[in-house]
């Protein structure tokens, strides 16, 4: 009897092994910055031969460096980061030090954003839901005319995604000459990442913050609030507004409600439209308005 259960415990422990090998080897550890796909193009190319489903993971989160973009500023980023103990100095391990704005880079706005009520209350980082920041989205492009404000329209028959409560849209957004009242967004859909002319220009690619970059105006973010059901708005650009009239009062539209939430700055340079299942996890920053937030798309 104990040679039978030495024998079964051996034979679990090695298919306990064997399954963490598979799930290991499932998931890579370093994104590949150039094209914003985890792991190396030849991993990638295995892991959707050896997954019937063809599914890939790209990372949509920019790498911090010193000469990325940041707010108001012509000097970019500058440094961030550095090297506080050393052990060439004669410590024990080498530590790292940094300190940046916290709604640098890839980032996510809570409510106490512009709200200093909702800031004393507490609405910080901490206390985004990660249901919400977590779950199928929709990738779509916006006309590289305009901001993003009352112009656009569903071009192409709505579709139901195989999925419970998926309701998504198969096409991009397509310019009108009439006011976002029009814009299609059928409801069910809570997840909209737009890629616009700012990842045409590769803006977050630039040193110099530039005050023409695409985003909401104040009457495109309140159709959006009034008329659709999206709780996540995701732009490729260090804020969701446009810069000149609209900076406060589309953030106070979108985050007046405390449901919707922010991803700015994202690095949507080699993504098709379509759907996704999007992953995003902010820092646990409590007290703090912004985090930089680490988001992925598997498809």
């Amino acid at each position: 009897m104990a040679v039978v259960r030495t024998a079964y415990s051996s034979f679990f422990f090695l298919l306990l092994l064997l399954s963490f090998e598979i799930i290991s080897a499932s998931f890579c550890a370093h994104p590949g910055y150039d094209s914003g796909e985890c792991s190396v193009r030849n991993d990638v190319t295995e892991l959707d031969k050896a997954d019937p489903s063809g599914r890939r993971i790209i990372d949509i989160t920019h790498a911090y460096r010193e000469d990325m973009p940041s707010w108001d500023s012509s000097e970019g980023l500058g440094r961030y980061v550095w090297l506080a103990k050393s052990m060439k100095n004669g410590s024990l391990a080498n530590n790292s030090e940094f300190k940046m704005p916290t709604h640098s880079g890839t980032h996510v706005d809570a409510p106490g954003h512009v709200y200093d009520e909702y800031f004393e209350a507490g609405f910080d980082v901490d206390t985004l839901d990660l249901a919400v920041l977590n779950g199928y989205t929709l990738l779509v492009d916006v006309p590289r005319d305009t901001n993003i404000t009352g112009m656009f329209y569903f071009s192409r028959p709505l579709f139901i995604f195989q999925f419970i409560l998926c309701l998504c849209v198969s096409s991009c957004f397509h310019a009108q000459s009439e006011a976002m009242k029009s814009l299609n967004i059928p409801k069910g859909v809570r997840r909209v990442l737009f890629r616009t002319l700012n990842t045409d220009r590769k803006l977050m690619w630039k040193k110099e913050f530039d005050t023409s970059y695409v985003g909401f105006t104040e009457d495109g973010a309140q159709w959006l609030v009034d008329n659709t059901d999206i709780k996540l708005i995701g732009t490729d650009y260090l804020s969701v507004a446009a810069y000149e009239n609209d900076l406060i009062p589309a953030h106070l539209v979108l985050l007046k409600s405390k449901e919707i939430i922010l991803v700015e700055g994202l690095m949507l340079d080699e993504v098709e439209p379509g759907i996704y299942s999007l992953h995003c996890l902010p820092l646990r920053l409590v007290g703090s308005e912004g985090s930089p937030i680490r988001c992925i798309l598997i498809r």
